[in-house]
């Protein structure tokens, strides 16, 4: 009997290696060979130091009195939809919450970063916790709370021995993590749009990079600390899983899922988008999400840049090849430069080079990054991500 058992326990292991294997293997020939960036003179350590520090000082000069940072710029004839005045507090608040955690990871041990901080830590614990849903139809406020839990996260780290200052940015963090969970689709997931019937709980199509930068988020402050039900988080993952095609593009929305091969959709389309949601599987414990998926994307992201970057600054969105919007390009580098922290460390090196040599050659004559217009927001949302990316680069 014990023979038996032990017999029937090898044949079940050797069947789990077979089905190991002929996973990798269909993972392997979904990806096909994956295009490889060209090679490129490596930036210096000071030429990367010396973008960082123009960045920050762009994001000092911009940060508004009240600690924040964006302002509703309507000058110009076109801007995306943004009911007022919800839509540009939530602008606000994503902006505001990339711009804190970009002053931490890159803006060191200078007086004045830490007294922006400061300025921006009681912004956020006095203004957060009013933020709410613009519309029955548009709750961009979804980005507002997926970055103020990072930033918050980030922002407790700084309290020290100061009890109360902790709690205080605790609760704040609570809260965004109450009102993300009570503005999930019905479907699982998150998006920022309701064009179906605009009821209290969102019956939009989940969109796979908006859930996915949930999750990251999410992930932050779990390591932290916090949880989010279980259940939540779940929903959101098979949201994403049920986006995901065979080569780990994406689909833009899940309401594109039966048209897999609109434009949107196909490798170029997701170019900006696969890193993110890679990213938030591989965090949630997706074993199928392997460093060679992670690999193979950011070879993708560097080798196929031109599609990301045609529609760079481009003022309409998904405008570009592939419907492309501009929005994606220092989004989709930043998340790039999370899943190459995910790699060993032996194997960081070239991608950190790809990604540097691209944000150094793109930095404006002021200090700043951007990609889409976007009322008095890109600048500083786009130095943010650049500069989160190009700390990972050191």
């Amino acid at each position: 009997m014990i023979g038996w058992v032990g017999s029937w326990v090898l044949i079940g292991g050797w069947a789990d290696g077979l089905r190991t294997v002929a996973a990798a293997e269909a993972v392997a020939a979904a990806l096909g060979a994956s295009p490889k960036p060209p090679p490129i003179e490596a930036p210096t350590r000071k030429q990367i130091d010396e973008a960082i520090a123009r960045g920050v000082d762009f994001l000092l000069q911009r940060q508004n009195p009240d600690g924040s940072w964006g302002l509703p710029d309507m000058r110009r004839p076109y801007q995306v939809t943004a009911p007022i005045p919800g839509a540009h507090h939530a602008f606000r608040a994503g902006t505001s919450g990339l711009c804190i955690s970009a002053l931490i990871e890159a803006g060191g041990d200078r007086p004045d970063v830490q007294k922006s901080l400061d300025r921006a830590e009681q912004w956020a614990c006095q203004t957060l916790p009013r933020l709410r849903r613009a519309t029955p139809d548009v709750f961009y406020n979804s980005w507002g709370h997926i970055y103020s839990i990072a930033a918050l996260v980030q922002l407790r780290t700084r309290c020290g021995d100061d009890a109360a200052r902790r709690q205080r940015i605790d609760e704040t963090l609570k809260q965004q993590m109450e009102l993300l969970e009570r503005y999930e689709v019905v479907d699982g997931g998150w998006a920022y749009y309701d064009f179906e019937i605009g009821t209290k709980k969102p019956a939009g199509s989940s969109i796979s990079f908006v859930s996915a930068a949930a999750l990251v988020s999410l992930d932050a402050a779990k390591q932290a600390g916090f949880q989010m039900d279980r259940k939540t988080i779940d929903r959101a993952i098979e949201s994403i899983n049920r986006q995901r095609k065979s080569d780990f593009s994406y689909c833009y929305g899940e309401y594109l899922k039966y048209n897999p091969m609109h434009p949107v959709n196909r490798p170029a389309g997701s170019l900006g988008r696969s890193q993110c949601c890679n990213l938030a599987l591989r965090l949630w414990g997706d074993a199928s999400v392997t460093d060679e998926v992670l690999k193979s994307w950011l070879d993708r992201l560097y080798a196929r840049n031109g599609w990301l970057d045609i529609g760079r600054k481009r003022p309409i969105p998904h405008e570009s090849h592939f419907a492309i919007a501009g929005y994606f390009f220092y989004f989709g580098h930043y998340y790039g430069a999370r899943c190459i922290e995910l790699l060993p460390q032996e194997q960081r090196a070239p991608y950190q080079v790809q990604l540097a040599r691209i944000l150094i050659d793109l930095q404006e004559k002021d200090g700043s990054w951007w990609d889409f217009p976007m009322y008095d927001y890109h600048q500083q949302y786009g130095t943010a991500f650049a500069l989160m990316s190009l700390a990972r680069c050191r």
